[in-house]
């Protein structure tokens, strides 16, 4: 039994699908496999049924899953005290971001750490907010920046900054006209261009049923730069964080706020626990924490 057998057992686990845990962990599916075979031979059990939904646990897989974890996680504590050795941060980290964090704002927070700690190797991912919360909870991630609510209880969360979320319209939209803060039920008749599970998605969403219209969607993107340039081109309008729309003076769009009580966003730094951390880990952490404080997103 070895590290790769566990680890590819308990993504499967995880996933529910070999061939999503196999691209998750880098290998082949007939590696993925092989691993699993390998492990339920020295087991002597089955661990896992494949079926037309999916990969099932078996009793004796339900039973072995939490002690695979533990030795993993047991694991993962053991490197990361081996790491604290060294009064050099060095190696690489793994931070994970949503896309209009990783877009705005880390950009400029890299390049200032990688003048400081010119050995550590960033290596950033962005994705939707329970994309995030797994790879952090499972490992694949040190360190994450990602909004609140959490739905794990065993994450560690410190807040990195508040903010509103504000209506994006095209330039010179009746909105913007209004010259003044507009209720999103004002909004919710518009064309909308929307990201699927963002936070302004979903406000969107609450603030039409509240006026008991269904939502005119426009156009679904993946990413904050396409929603941008949508509204651009004026197809609809959008509900983003304010961090978007800082620049919306040298582009194409108007910034409308919406009125007081409207939804926010709370933005926080999350790891499973100091002792899962790397010294670069560590580093990375509090250079993001003491920039923001210092002078915010």
């Amino acid at each position: 039994m070895n590290t790769e057998q566990l680890k590819a057992f308990a993504q499967v686990a995880r996933e529910g699908r070999l061939t999503v845990a196999a691209r998750q962990l880098g290998m082949s599916q007939p590696g993925l496999s092989r691993q699993l075979q390998a492990l339920e031979k020295e087991l002597g059990v089955r661990l896992l049924v494949r079926t037309p939904g999916g990969a099932v646990l078996t009793d004796a897989g339900e039973r072995f899953l939490p002690h695979a974890r533990r030795a993993l996680d047991a694991l993962a504590a053991g490197t990361a005290e081996l790491g604290e050795l060294t009064t050099t941060p060095r190696g690489t980290v793994a931070l994970g971001a949503l896309r209009t964090v990783g877009m705005y704002l880390l950009p400029e927070l890299v390049r200032e750490f990688k003048s400081r700690y010119p050995e550590v190797l960033p290596r950033l991912s962005e994705g939707m907010h329970d994309a995030l919360e797994r790879g952090i909870a499972s490992g694949e991630l040190d360190l994450c920046i990602m909004s609140l609510p959490l739905r794990r209880v065993d994450l560690v969360a410190q807040k990195l900054w508040e903010e509103e979320l504000v209506l994006m319209v095209p330039r010179g939209h009746r909105l913007a006209r209004l010259k003044r803060p507009v209720a999103l039920t004002e909004a919710v008749e518009e064309p909308l261009v929307v990201i699927p599970g963002m936070a302004g998605t979903h406000a969107l969403e609450a603030a039409c049923e509240a006026r008991g219209v269904k939502p005119r969607v426009a156009v679904e993107v993946d990413n904050a730069e396409g929603l941008r340039r949508m509204v651009e081109q004026g197809l609809g309008v959008a509900l983003l964080p304010a961090l978007m729309a800082r620049e919306h003076e040298t582009r194409g769009f108007d910034v409308v706020e919406v009125t007081k009580g409207g939804p926010r966003r709370q933005v926080v730094l999350v790891h499973r626990g100091e002792e899962y951390l790397t010294a670069a880990a560590r580093a990375l952490k509090s250079f993001i924490v003491e920039s923001l404080r210092r002078s915010g997103p």
